[in-house]
């Protein structure tokens, strides 16, 4: 069963009551193998956001005054400032490691992301066709249908290796077909992870010498400076319970 969670990243972060600045999320898990989370959110009264660095990618669509826009964002090396349009609603498919659009590869992606063209509140164009926009509830479908038109594919010795496992090929050969499926190396991703799970314990207000121990930091700077990196926020900072801007959806990974 889909794991759900709700969360009003907002400068009033968990507040009750009606949000009235800021930004909703809610996302869930997704029982695909290739997808790692789906997520929707809306914006009111805020200008940007801190979006957090992410090993993975995501395709994105959104409205706004009326106008429906898509794209294809790629994974975000550091923590950086993103422009929110106001009153604006979006939907998201966040897509598992390993797996990747080959006529858009990831490595092109790093940092960036790639626009959709002719999209509209029931459709959009990709590869070649036309697709009907997915939303909450079909998500899955939507990708299967991906997949099965040979637009999505997963790597399957990415996805051993991210189990423990040890391919019986050479080291060479993992990191380049990791470095295809994901865009990244997976020193990378490693401390991407790491930095989002410190977050996350962080802000649930597991103690910093814990948060060192646990993740296997060596020191207090070397996660200060993991978090400002990849986080954009000191732990004091998470630990905020008013924070003057928010933060982009972060999960432990």
């Amino acid at each position: 069963m889909n794991g759900l969670d709700r969360a009003r990243m907002t400068t009033f972060r968990k507040s009750g009551g009606v949000t009235r600045m800021g930004l909703e999320i809610e996302s869930r898990t997704s029982d695909s193998p290739y997808i790692e989370r789906v997520w929707r959110s809306s914006s009111s009264d805020m200008e940007q956001m801190t979006a957090v660095a992410t090993a993975r990618w995501d395709l994105v669509f959104w409205e706004h005054r009326g106008q429906v826009s898509a794209s294809v964002q790629g994974p975000e090396t550091r923590a950086s400032q993103a422009p929110v349009p106001e009153d604006a609603t979006f939907f998201g498919i966040n897509f598992s490691l390993g797996t990747a659009m080959p006529h858009l590869p990831l490595g092109r992606l790093v940092d960036g992301g790639a626009e959709i063209p002719s999209t509209t509140r029931r459709s959009f164009w990709l590869k070649g066709s036309t697709w009907h926009l997915p939303d909450w509830d079909n998500a899955e479908a939507f990708v299967q249908r991906l997949v099965r038109e040979g637009v999505v594919e997963r790597d399957p010795l990415v996805a051993a290796v991210l189990r423990g496992e040890q391919p019986d090929v050479s080291e060479r050969t993992v990191q380049r077909r990791f470095l295809a499926a994901t865009g990244l190396t997976r020193g990378a991703v490693r401390q991407i992870d790491r930095a989002r799970r410190a977050a996350v314990l962080i802000q649930e207000g597991v103690p910093v010498h814990d948060v060192i121990h646990r993740l296997g930091y060596f020191d207090q700077p070397h996660l200060a400076r993991s978090l400002s990196r990849y986080i954009g926020r000191t732990a004091t900072q998470l630990g905020d319970r008013k924070p003057a801007q928010p933060l982009s959806l972060l999960y432990a990974t």
